[in-house]
């Protein structure tokens, strides 16, 4: 009986070795919602509900949000403003006290004659009796004037009334710059791709998990019958057992009995872990799918489908370079540090730009710089900016660029390798998985007949107790093995596909 016992602990550890990846939470005897549902409802719901999926989306829309911040960088800045000031004061300008010095002057007024004109009456009534115009001569003379001081007295000017009312409009506008907004540009559609990598990376993840867990719940629940099969047929050996043991023809003795009847209780225990193990399978495919915690989603498949394995490894690794997220995100990454080596080089060259302003101010007073030709009017300026020296800090920093764009370039060579090893290993595990699976449907053959011709045998006397029982446990034992084999090869399958990149749209059509 020793032997049997071994075998009844093996089947135990295959038993159970699923429930380690299904057991992600626990199972709830009330239920929010039992449903059924195939593989391709499972991993649509998944993607509309899964929590998973809009950190991952949110991450897209803040590097779109991020590529329009750059864009706006082409465009001219505008802004308008509006105020009133109020000053505690009028502000003034004093202008100074100061002396107006006239130098000392000649002036020559040459001789000449002039009509003079004697108005009727001048002399008394009646003298002259009217005007009459007389020539009168006069000499040449020179009229010298001396040397004047005039004192300026300090004079305090009012500039504009304390309140002052004002709209005003400035524009900015980058013409030129040599590289420095295309590289941003560059950068931030960088990272969009990234982050549409990184979603994708979770969409293959959560597909990859809902294929295991889904197909790990088929697993659970066909280990779950084959437990009860096997006790159903070690019930009817145990019966078997006691009719022999009482019918007293020595084949069978009260030891035999005991230890059958050990073997049936030690296997109804481990049929109701299995219970237990098929039903944290379901409520944790249902937490993944994105139900809640108290719900269970019971697979519409039966059995776990398997197909022999068709793919070219050369074209898989080919595809991975294409498709693979991780390799996407290298590529992105590429991308944005040639935008940033533009960005940083543009500092050796100038920049050329153009400013605006427009404005108008209201102020009661009319006087100082409050008058109507200053309280209108506009500015333009076209400035160069043109970098002379900075310390050697452009060159550094292209340096450092020029250094990480040869560093990721390495990790492209190191991830290329990876995953061409990767997807050879899973390529040799699914060669492995299948012979395992055609050794395992031979030998659960083999094992059917085995116990068939055993239990004959044992019914008439032939074999001894513990053989009976070392072929039921064997049966189970290899069936059990030939299941997870099989969901090891669509385990296999899957990874291959989140590895490769597919979408999981496409990773459906091969299950």
């Amino acid at each position: 009986m020793e032997k049997a016992r071994g075998f009844v602990l093996l089947l135990l550890l295959v038993f159970l070795l699923p429930s380690a990846g299904t057991t992600q939470s626990p199972a709830q005897n009330n239920t929010d919602l039992q449903t059924t549902l195939s593989l391709s409802d499972c991993m649509r719901i998944a993607m509309e509900r899964n929590h998973t999926r809009p950190a991952s989306q949110m991450a897209i829309a803040v590097a779109e949000a991020q590529h329009r911040q750059a864009l706006a960088a082409y465009w001219p800045q505008v802004t308008a403003q509006a105020g009133m000031d109020e000053l505690s004061r009028s502000p003034n300008f004093i202008y100074p006290a100061s002396t107006f010095y006239i130098p000392s002057e000649s002036v020559a007024v040459p001789g000449g004659t002039a009509l003079v004109t004697i108005p009727a009456n001048a002399f008394g009534p009646g003298f002259p009796p009217a005007a009459v115009q007389l020539p009168v001569s006069f000499p040449g003379q020179t009229i010298t004037t001396p040397t004047q001081t005039f004192p300026v007295p300090s004079q305090n000017v009012k500039l504009f009334d304390p309140t002052t009312e004002s709209v005003s409009g400035k524009f900015d506008w980058l013409l030129m710059d040599f590289g420095m907004r295309s590289g941003l540009r560059r950068q931030s559609q960088a990272g969009i791709e990234a982050a549409q990598a990184g979603s994708r990376r979770t969409d293959l993840e959560l597909a990859d998990s809902v294929i295991r867990l889904y197909y790990g719940a088929v697993l659970a629940r066909q280990l779950h019958q084959l437990g009860e099969d096997t006790l159903e047929r070690m019930e009817a050996t145990l019966r078997v057992t006691d009719a022999l043991y009482k019918d007293g023809t020595g084949t069978v003795n009260k030891t035999d009995y005991l230890d059958n009847k050990v073997v049936v209780e030690t296997v109804r225990s481990m049929v109701a872990s299995l219970d237990q193990n098929e039903a944290a399978a379901e409520a944790a495919l249902a937490y993944t799918v994105g139900y809640s915690w108290r719900s269970t989603v019971i697979p519409a498949d039966s059995e776990i489908p398997y197909s022999a394995w068709e793919r070219n490894l050369d074209q898989m690794v080919s595809d991975s370079y294409q498709f693979n997220p991780d390799w996407n995100s290298l590529e992105a990454g590429l991308k944005a540090l040639d935008g940033e080596r533009a960005a940083a080089e543009s500092g050796h060259y100038p920049r050329i730009g153009l400013k605006g302003e427009l404005h108008r101010r209201w102020n009661a007073y009319d006087g100082g710089l409050s008058t109507p030709n200053n309280r209108t009017g506009w500015s333009l300026d076209l400035g160069v900016e043109i970098p002379v020296f900075d310390g050697f800090l452009t060159n550094a920093k292209v340096a450092e660029v020029r250094a990480r764009i040869q560093q990721l370039k390495q990790q492209q060579l190191l991830l290329s390798n990876g995953l061409g090893l990767k997807l050879r290993s899973v390529f040799l595990q699914l060669q492995a998985s299948e012979k395992s699976v055609q050794a395992g449907r031979d030998a659960a053959s083999a094992a059917s007949d085995d116990r068939d011709l055993t239990m004959r045998a044992y019914e008439n006397g032939q074999v001894d107790t513990e053989k009976i029982i070392r072929v039921e446990l064997q049966e189970a034992l290899v069936k059990a093995s030939l299941d997870k084999a099989i969901y090891d090869h669509v385990a296999l399958e899957s990874g291959v596909d989140m590895v490769v990149g597919k979408s999981f749209q496409t990773a459906l059509t091969t299950k």
